[in-house]
């Protein structure tokens, strides 16, 4: 099969350890540099840690896999250095069509409103991606990426994990005070500690199809349900960048996975859909089964699990990749300010009280979807027939139609680290959701105000108006209504919509910009550092977090 693209070879560099026969220390070890690990591993490194990073390859993902990244995502990726570069390459969307049979039932935008820096979703092979993460990690000095090493075994103790670690030249053994699983969906951590998946697994198989041409399409998402091309089955499409389109097909349980990627059956099914006036090239394929589980706990002492070592979900509503992403953010910056001494461990816990909750909400989406998609019987197929015929003709019927409940991001609505109202809020922001954007000008030049919440690593009190003080260690960021020296000018007035914030309102945002605290009419700073320590985990004087 052609390619597009030429994955990069990383060399494997002998650590120390194989030659003094020593335990190796370490204060943070990541296994596995996929999205997730990598992610981690550079948030980490962008607040001044060291990190050893473990994969077994020593090379990115092979096939474009997880390829939509939506607008929290990008956001993430943003704070961390690399949006601009998702945006430009990556191919913008907002637009989704849905169709049954040979006409289109309806269409939806998923970012009707302006004001954002970035859209709704942006499609991009997870090969670019990895590869830049990469560099960023090693451009900061501070992540040791080893390829090539292999983690054979993990001792979870209580001052961390053992690893026996295998490489192309010998074995060696490494000590982590902070093991961070992210070795996905066959992780070898999750295996050593005796964790089960909790969860169902579809009786269902689809066809991922990477396919080269130069088609039409415009960049949208396009679902079928029934088309005449596959019958009685449903089709994906997704545009990517290089010319490169994927396909999914969905195959039923009977399929031969190891039949179905056979290329001569892949060009059929693709040739029957494109026609015959669309030349075309295979670059990959792949067979998956959809599961929607997790297990139990993300944290069990110092080993903490993220992405697809957590928790899997069907690739319908991109909530995988962009999950995981989300672990990452939420763990960064806690298990930081745990290691900077800021916070006692039980900070940790949140990443269970808050993630755990954000999974299960992704794998309902997921499993509903997975429903809607392959009904288990006559029955439930004829509802979703009659739900996709009426979404033609009635809007009533259009959110009953699932191809995919598309990834948002979480609200941590139950959070122990959020303070609640000490009056109510009314409409805007509510506690736990992740900060808005929208435009504003500096100093006369355009910008956005996302690019200012968490800049510096740490907590900011966002103020509209002069009001309100931040405490030391708490950056304070001023959004007026009329231009102001040293202030953000929220001159479409979003910003404070967007927040419900009226004159002298005050809101207290951690360092992964979600909210923790709301003050009406302004804070004292006690008040403000109350939060704060609140969204530490540390104990107030009465000894309750």
């Amino acid at each position: 099969m052609p390619g597009t693209y030429a994955n990069p070879r990383y060399p494997f560099r002998r650590p120390a350890a194989l030659d003094h026969g020593r335990v190796e220390e370490a204060g943070v070890a990541v296994v596995g540099a996929g999205v997730v690990g990598l992610t981690v591993a550079l948030d980490l490194a962008r607040r001044g840690l060291r990190v050893v990073l473990l994969d077994e390859d020593d090379t990115v993902s092979f096939g474009s896999r997880a390829i939509c990244w939506a607008k929290r995502t990008l956001e993430i990726y943003g704070r961390l250095g690399l949006g601009a570069r998702l945006l430009e390459k990556g191919v913008t969307w907002n637009t989704g069509r849905v169709f049954f049979r040979d006409r289109e039932a309806y269409s939806f935008n998923l970012l009707p409103e302006e004001g954002h820096e970035y859209p709704a979703f942006v499609n991009l092979q997870q090969y670019y991606v990895e590869e830049w993460l990469v560099d960023a990690c090693e451009a900061t000095g501070l992540v040791d990426l080893r390829w090539k090493s292999r983690v054979a075994a993990v001792e979870p103790r209580a001052d961390g994990a053992l690893l026996g670690v295998e490489t192309p030249e010998g074995g060696y053994r490494l000590h982590a005070a902070w093991l961070l699983a992210c070795d996905g969906a066959r992780s070898l951590v999750r295996e050593s500690l005796g964790l089960p998946f909790l969860g169902q697994v579809f009786r269902d198989r689809f066809l991922i199809a990477d396919v080269v041409m130069r088609a039409a399409f415009p960049a949208e998402r396009r679902f079928w349900f029934d088309p005449p091309f596959h019958p009685g089955q449903s089709v994906l499409l997704h545009r990517q960048p290089d010319d490169l389109w994927r396909i999914d097909f969905q195959l039923g349980w009977d399929a031969d996975p190891e039949e179905e990627k056979r290329p001569e059956r892949v060009r059929a099914r693709v040739a029957a859909m494109l026609g015959p006036d669309i030349p075309f090239d295979l670059e990959w394929v792949s067979v998956y089964t959809f599961r929607c589980r997790r297990i139990g706990r993300f944290r069990h002492g110092r080993v903490l699990f993220l992405g697809d070592a957590a928790h899997q979900v069907s690739p319908f509503g991109a909530r995988g990749g962009n999950g995981g992403v989300q672990d990452a953010d939420n763990l960064g910056w806690k298990l930081a300010a745990v290691l900077r001494g800021e916070a006692p461990e039980a900070l940790l816990d949140s990443y269970d009280a808050e993630r755990v909750p954000a999974a299960d909400e992704n794998i309902l989406n997921s499993a509903r979807s997975t429903d809607f998609i392959t009904p288990k019987n006559e029955a439930a197929r004829a509802y979703r027939d009659a739900v996709l015929e009426l979404a033609g003709r009635h809007a009533l019927a259009r959110p009953l139609v699932n191809s995919g409940r598309l990834s948002r991001p979480a609200v941590l609505a139950a959070s122990p680290l959020s303070t609640p109202d000490a009056v109510p809020w009314g409409e805007g922001l509510p506690l736990g959701a992740s900060a808005p954007d929208a435009p504003v000008q500096r100093d006369g030049e355009p910008d956005w105000l996302l690019r200012h919440i968490g800049a510096d690593g740490g907590f900011t009190l966002l103020c509209f108006g002069q009001g309100s003080e931040a405490p030391p260690g708490i950056a304070r960021l001023v959004v007026s209504a009329v231009p102001a020296p040293g202030a953000l000018w929220d001159h479409s007035g979003l910003a404070a919509r967007r927040f419900g914030a009226g004159p002298g309102d005050c809101l207290l945002l951690r360092p992964d910009q979600h909210l923790a605290a709301r003050f009406r009419g302004g804070a004292t700073a006690e008040a403000v550092r109350a939060a704060r320590d609140r969204a530490l985990a540390i104990p107030n004087r009465r000894g309750a977090a």
